[in-house]
């Protein structure tokens, strides 16, 4: 992995940053595929949304996104991360707006697993560590990613491909690295995200695709069990971009959720794949 702080290539970060010292900071992660990075304005834009949530000052956008296509030229297939922090500072929560920020890009290779599965198919197990409730921090990726650090110890443990993620009243949210989608006929549904979780870029760019379909496409609050009258289930991230489950273990003592059905996926990912 090769990274770059403030457009120069090294790896080495002050202990006093903000993002070491507090997780002060948001990220995203781009793929890269014959030198381009896929879906760039929509990773410019979540980075600034992010930047506007939590206060950081404003970046020299442009910049950033030269930056970002210089690194990924030349790259095949790979993976680039963009992490913006609020800079180093002194000891305290409290923060200097005069504070200079930090930008950290890395690339690295891309999960080659993520292939196989695209074709194969994925399992899902509940993850038994559900997403606290923050209306306000929801919807961004900032640099607090513990809960997800749990779950992904969970799919370690478990030897399964993801975990299904609840919210602490029990709502369906996401899965550890992924948004979820489900259909039902010709409707579609994904969780509402206004109280927790990340809106994906791969999410954003789905939600644009059904809108120009015959699909009905509606965000929604509901338990897990509403999975088990699913025709098909599917988990999207920038990365994967879009992968069918198979099936869903739920629960210990009740039977798995299976699914055949792949018409929504295999509708989507030719326009997913596109840079």
């Amino acid at each position: 992995m090769t990274y770059w702080i403030n457009g120069h290539q090294c790896d080495d970060l002050p202990v006093n940053d903000r993002a070491v010292q507090f997780g002060d900071g948001c990220f995203t992660t781009i793929r890269v595929e014959q030198g381009l990075p896929a879906l760039l304005p929509l990773h410019i834009k979540r980075l600034q949304r992010g930047v506007e949530k939590l206060f950081m000052p404003t970046r020299d956008w442009p910049q950033l996104e030269t930056h970002i296509k210089q690194v990924a030229k030349g790259c095949e297939l790979g993976v680039l991360k963009v992490i913006l922090s609020r800079g180093a500072g002194g000891r305290g929560y409290s923060f200097d707006d005069t504070i200079e920020p930090t930008q950290i890009v890395s690339l690295s290779s891309y999960p080659e697993r993520y292939i196989t599965q695209r074709q194969k198919g994925v399992s899902l197990s509940l993850s038994p560590i559900s997403m606290g409730i923050n209306p306000y921090l929801a919807g961004i990726k900032h640099l607090n990613r513990l809960e997800q650090v749990l779950i992904k110890r969970f799919i370690d443990q478990t030897k399964v491909d993801e975990a299904l993620v609840l919210d602490s009243n029990g709502l369906l949210a996401e899965c550890c690295t992924a948004n979820i989608f489900w259909r039902k006929g010709k409707n579609v549904y994904t969780p509402d995200l206004s109280q927790c979780g990340v809106e994906g870029v791969m999410r954003h760019k789905i939600i644009g695709l059904l809108a120009e379909s015959d699909y009905h496409l509606s965000c929604v609050m509901r338990y897990p069990e509403v999975l088990a009258h699913a025709d098909e289930v599917f988990i999207c991230n920038s990365l994967m971009p879009v992968m069918p489950v198979n099936q869903i273990q739920a629960h210990k003592n009740q039977s798995v959720w299976e699914y055949q059905s792949r018409e929504l996926c295999e509708y989507l990912l030719p326009e997913c794949l596109k840079p």
